[in-house]
C-alpha cells in the first residue's frame, strides 16, 4: 500500500491573515509544483467537516496549513509536530461548519473513525504562520504574504522527506 499525504490550506480569505493557508496551498497546487507520488493539495478554507471527512478516506501524513497566532513577530514560520497531541475537549467537537478549529477537526475525526473503523493520519505537522491581523478584508499582510514562499519550502521539505527523521525543529518553535 502506497502512503498518502493531505496538505491542506486552512483559513477564512475574508479575514485578512487568516488567508494564509489557502495562499499557501493554492500555490502549492500550481502547475510545475514538483509533489512526490501520493501527496494531494486541498484548499479546506472554512470547511473543517469536510476536512474530517476526507480524512477517512486513508492518509498517512496530514500536513495542515494554517494562520497560527504563538506570540511571534508577524510572519514567523512554526513546525509543530501535531501528532498524538493528546484528547481534544468534547465540546470542541461541535459540528459548526464556520468555527471548526483544526483541534476541534481532529476530535471529530477522533470520533467518526471509531464509528467507522478507519484510521487517522499516522503523522500531523501543522505548518504555522504569526498573523498580523485577522480583521475582515481580503489579503494578507506584508509580513505574512512574504512569508507564504518560505511555507512552500517547508512543505515541500516535509512531503519530500517524510520517511526520513523528525525536522530538527522542536514543535512550536520559530521555523524563520
Amino acid at each position: 500500500m502506497s502512503r498518502r499525504t493531505l496538505v491542506a490550506g486552512i483559513g477564512n480569505v475574508f479575514l485578512g491573515d487568516d488567508g494564509f493557508g489557502v495562499e499557501a496551498v493554492r500555490r502549492l497546487s500550481a502547475p510545475g509544483v514538483p509533489l512526490p507520488e501520493g501527496v494531494e493539495t486541498a484548499d479546506i478554507g472554512i470547511r473543517g467537516v469536510h476536512l474530517a471527512y476526507r480524512l477517512l478516506d486513508g492518509y498517512d501524513t496530514l500536513v495542515l496549513v494554517d494562520a497560527t497566532a504563538r506570540g511571534s513577530a508577524p510572519g514567523t514560520l512554526y513546525l509543530i509536530d501535531a501528532t498524538g497531541g493528546g484528547p481534544v475537549a468534547a465540546q470542541a467537537a461541535v459540528l459548526d461548519g464556520h468555527q471548526m478549529s483544526p483541534d476541534a477537526v481532529l476530535a471529530l475525526l477522533d470520533t467518526l473513525c471509531a464509528g467507522t473503523g478507519a484510521a487517522p493520519p499516522r503523522r500531523i505537522w501543522v505548518v504555522g504562520c504569526e498573523p498580523a491581523g485577522l480583521d475582515e478584508g481580503i489579503g494578507l499582510s506584508p509580513p505574512v504574504a512574504a512569508a507564504v514562499d518560505e511555507a512552500v519550502r517547508m512543505v515541500l521539505d516535509l512531503v519530500h522527506h517524510q520517511d526520513e527523521e523528525t525536522p530538527q525543529d522542536e514543535p512550536g518553535v520559530p521555523a524563520n
